[in-house]
């Protein structure tokens, strides 16, 4: 018995320590930006990190997502027309939009489903969303609309709807780019349409449940689930305003006006205790209050010129009295206190790289444990520390090149996926798994 006990503790222990973590969907476990998984490297060897595989694939902005075992990732293979980037304007192409599944420990494409899907749109490099992977099932929104449910074990087919089709609109002209968000039972996504621009579907079946909410476009940014006072609230934030609604009906409880420039809603707002911090292009930025008891919202300061930070492609992240995350207009990353928005430091080296403003520089941050990691628009992954004093960069590897433009210059707009002590990331061309394992650990 004693030694069967012992056998039980050893298997129990060496389990623990060798669980690897899943990023599920956009941001990873509830959708926090935050990394826990635990043998990571605290610094980055002078030889630089192992790529541990590399694969090809096509088109797309969406990033990576990981669970069991498995990449999803969602891309775009042109077959017609010539794929430029008209900021103002729409481009046609054709081609077949797909859902990918490899295996995260070598690479091997283990199932694809594909579709024909014609794009009309500005930017048309691929879909832009992150698939979302809970119980056994991948959930894909495409860049013209098409929602999809498969099975993540073979990729059979389970259901699928066409948004615009079935709310009467059209795609936003940047492509449905807002991660469908699953809750319990129900799978949130932006669809569009008199009174429909959010739907509330059954994920097993993609029944309809409920529609809420109107907007002159359904905008970018993802549905978020809070918490406050053990209720739920769903925070939408289209072209218009900031909503708080009824998860379960979609009954609105209160609504803030917050109009980004161009109809650019795209970052999820952040919670820290009752404050909700909400930004975008245009210099459009709101610290707001809620009150979980009367299911209210009051605005405690909107950002002015040089003041707070107006987020584009990237969510921010907010934590204690702080706001990290990068400017739209400067494209710097900047230091901001959340209390007044009063900004403390900003610095160009973990975005463009460059001393020059950069409109809409990218890099996205996922914090771990006292550090952040972040992927620049330069492909480059760069570990650093974030305080109120500063940005101290401790270490930087190149990882792959920037396929896409933007105003000129070469860029790479994809989010990051951290598990299995990994990083993965893709760009046009091909996916890349970045071993970050502490070797000395092992």
């Amino acid at each position: 018995m004693r030694f069967a006990f012992f056998i039980l503790l050893v298997f129990c222990t060496f389990s623990s320590l060798t669980s690897a973590d899943d990023w599920p969907q956009w941001l990873g476990p509830d959708r926090a930006s935050e990394w826990r998984e635990k043998g990571i490297v605290e610094a980055f060897p002078e030889e630089g990190l192992k790529v541990k595989w590399r694969k090809p694939v096509g088109l797309g902005y969406s990033g990576p997502a990981v669970a069991g075992g498995k990449v999803f990732l969602m891309d775009y293979v042109p077959r017609s027309g010539t794929v430029s980037n008209s900021p103002g304007g729409r481009v046609r192409i054709e081609g077949e939009e797909r859902v990918l599944c490899f295996d995260a420990a070598d690479g091997r494409l283990l199932w694809k489903h594909a579709y024909d899907q014609p794009y009309r749109l500005s930017y048309p490099s691929g879909p832009r969303c992150t698939t979302t992977v809970e119980n056994g099932r991948v959930y894909a929104l495409g860049a013209e609309g098409t929602l999809s449910c498969l099975e993540a074990e073979t990729g059979k087919l389970l259901w699928q709807r066409q948004l615009t089709d079935d709310y009467g609109t059209t795609s936003p002209i940047w492509g449905f780019a807002a991660h469908p968000l699953i809750d319990g039972d129900l799978l949130y996504t932006l669809a569009g349409g008199e009174g429909s621009l959010v739907v509330a579907l059954d994920k097993n079946t993609g029944k309809e449940v409920w529609r809420s909410l109107s907007a002159r476009s359904q905008g970018y940014c993802p549905p978020t689930m809070i918490t406050l006072a053990g209720k739920k609230q769903l925070v939408i934030w289209h072209p218009e305003s900031i909503n708080g609604l009824d998860p379960v009906t979609g009954k609105l409880k209160w609504s803030i006006p917050l109009e980004p420039d161009y109809d650019m809603s795209i970052a999820a707002p952040r919670l820290v205790e009752n404050k909700l911090f909400a930004s975008g292009i245009g210099q459009v930025g709101v610290l707001l209050e809620l009150d979980p008891e009367n299911e209210t919202a009051e605005v405690l300061w909107r950002g002015k010129a040089k003041e707070a930070l107006y987020s584009v492609n990237a969510t921010p992240y907010v934590e204690n009295d702080m706001i990290y995350g990068v400017d739209g207009r400067s494209g710097a990353l900047v230091g901001a206190q959340l209390a007044d928005g009063k900004r403390l430091w900003s610095t160009n080296a973990p975005t463009s790289g460059t001393e020059r403003r950069e409109r809409q520089a990218t890099a996205f941050l996922v914090k771990h444990q006292d550090r952040f990691f972040l992927f620049s628009e330069t492909g480059d992954l760069i570990l650093a520390r974030l305080t109120r004093e500063g940005y101290e960069e401790l270490g930087r590897f190149h990882v792959l090149e920037p396929t896409g433009e933007c105003f000129g210059r070469a860029v790479v707009w994809n989010h990051p996926a951290f598990a299995e002590q990994c990083m993965f990331v893709r760009n046009d061309e091909e996916l890349v798994c970045v071993d970050l394992a502490d070797a000395s650990n092992n």
